[in-house]
């Protein structure tokens, strides 16, 4: 069974990028997409993503009101937070909502870290 990867952010063309860079990395993993909090939430309900990379600004919710909630109901799931605002406070707060904090412009080797300690994660299942 193909591992699938939760992509969530109100810009497709940022949903673009992410899904290219996973293309390069993961060429066999299935991508879902979300424009917003509330599709994602409904796809991460409905497909069992193993994997969920958020953007961090969004309207309405935030990346970071998202993943404490997906943490909330999903806690096993590698959640990435994906922002170009690098600041302490938000890098922190990430990751007290269960979440790894990725830089923007993201970075393929940045995502392949990543993805390479979601997998560590996953391989138990």
């Amino acid at each position: 069974m193909a591992t699938k990867v939760l992509i969530v952010d109100d810009s497709k063309l940022a949903r673009m990028s992410v899904a290219k860079h996973l293309s390069a990395l993961r060429p066999g993993w299935t991508r879902l997409e979300a424009a917003n909090a509330e599709e994602a939430l409904s796809l991460a309900n409905r497909e069992f993503p193993d994997i969920i990379l958020l953007d961090f600004n969004m309207p309405g919710q935030s990346g970071l009101e998202l993943a404490a909630q997906l943490h909330e109901t999903h806690p096993l799931i590698p959640v990435a937070i994906v922002s170009a605002n690098i600041q302490v406070e938000i890098v922190e707060r990430a990751g007290q909502a269960g979440a790894t904090f990725l830089a923007k412009p993201l970075r393929e080797a940045a995502l392949a870290a990543f993805l390479d300690a979601a997998e560590a994660r996953l391989a138990p299942r």
